[in-house]
């Protein structure tokens, strides 16, 4: 019998940094794909009343590496670097949850691909997002490392 559960997902709530202040939280992650949301406050927005595309960027750059990092084992997690991340804006909100999915494509051992895309609450599409990961030492197995 295997040691893998149905992991406790972290909101954002519960990790430091930058983490904290996008205040996301973690609505499902499995082998290949990961899926967060946010309920969009003031300081998301930009100037003109708007998510920053900051934001966007920032969220795909999580879900699209979490999508290639996933660890069943409570306590443990796998981290990944990005290599390369492309992000195209092709629609705009000032409210309401977004929803970013991040789903991984191809890769290695060590090095993956993963695609997403968010979406308003509405279903409307706001951005979409390419990326290059690499796998960090020590989370190279699905046991990862401590947290």
């Amino acid at each position: 019998m295997s040691d893998v559960t149905t992991p406790e997902y972290l909101d954002s709530k519960d990790l430091p940094g930058f983490h904290k202040v996008l205040g996301y939280e973690q609505a499902s992650w499995e082998e290949n794909e990961a899926v967060i949301t946010v309920k969009l406050q003031p300081h998301h927005l930009n100037l003109a009343g708007v998510i920053h595309g900051g934001v966007l960027t920032s969220l795909l750059d999580i879900a699209l590496a979490q999508a290639g990092t996933y660890c069943p084992y409570p306590g443990r997690m796998r981290k990944a670097i990005t290599l390369s991340l492309t992000t195209s804006f092709t629609g705009q909100c000032s409210g309401g949850t977004i929803t970013v999915t991040g789903t991984k494509r191809a890769g290695g051992s060590r090095i993956f691909n993963s695609t997403g895309e968010v979406r308003d609450d509405q279903g409307n599409l706001l951005a979409i997002g390419e990326g290059t990961f690499r796998i960090r030492s020590g989370s190279e197995s699905p046991e990862g490392v401590p947290i």
